[in-house]
């Protein structure tokens, strides 16, 4: 299964948030209390627009150009990430999103790898991200792509906190990479 990255636009906007609604909407059936809490989705989409306008938001679109996956390269989340983890060693993954219907094509960690290749391309060795203390499949899903538990910090008024990261030379599906660039 062919996938291509572009930069995100505003016009995406309807897409991500059709992503993100069906995510919200398995959490929800999988019992996992994540992205629920009140004003939570319109300050992520606040966000969301900032990261669009400021480059940072991708999304993967499938071989009939349907968006099917999403992922931000943020810059570090100070909540959690110091001085003292050489903030500038890595990439930091975010709002990584894929359609419910992509997972068989592996399509979360291939994105994951492309994020690699960025971070490579940098010259930064690590790619880091942060997830939901409570999510524990989520974090054993990282752990199985090659992520190792950095620290959990908790703060009061965030949820998320479960830190990691991985080598960016660690490529788990060299098999299926992603394309980059619009299929024009």
């Amino acid at each position: 299964m062919h996938h291509r990255i572009r930069p995100a636009t505003q016009d995406d906007a309807t897409a991500l948030m059709k992503l993100r609604l069906e995510a919200e909407e398995w959490l929800e059936a999988e019992g996992i209390d994540q992205w629920r809490s009140p004003g939570f989705r319109d300050r992520a989409l606040d966000k969301w627009e900032t990261d669009i306008t400021a480059g940072r938001t991708y999304v993967v679109e499938d071989g009939d150009k349907d968006v099917v996956g999403t992922v931000t390269l943020a810059r570090p989340d100070t909540d959690f990430w110091t001085p003292a983890d050489d903030l500038d060693s890595a990439v930091y993954v975010a709002k990584l999103i894929s359609a419910r219907h992509a997972g068989r094509s592996r399509l979360g960690g291939r994105i994951i790898d492309w994020a690699g290749s960025i971070a490579r391309r940098q010259g930064r060795p690590w790619v880091r991200l942060d997830c939901d203390r409570a999510n524990t499949r989520l974090q054993d899903y990282y752990l199985r792509e090659g992520f190792t538990h950095v620290r959990t910090e908790s703060p009061a008024h965030r949820l998320s906190g479960w830190m990691a990261q991985r080598p960016a030379e660690i490529v788990k599906h060299p098999d299926l990479p992603i394309i980059e660039g619009s299929a024009d």
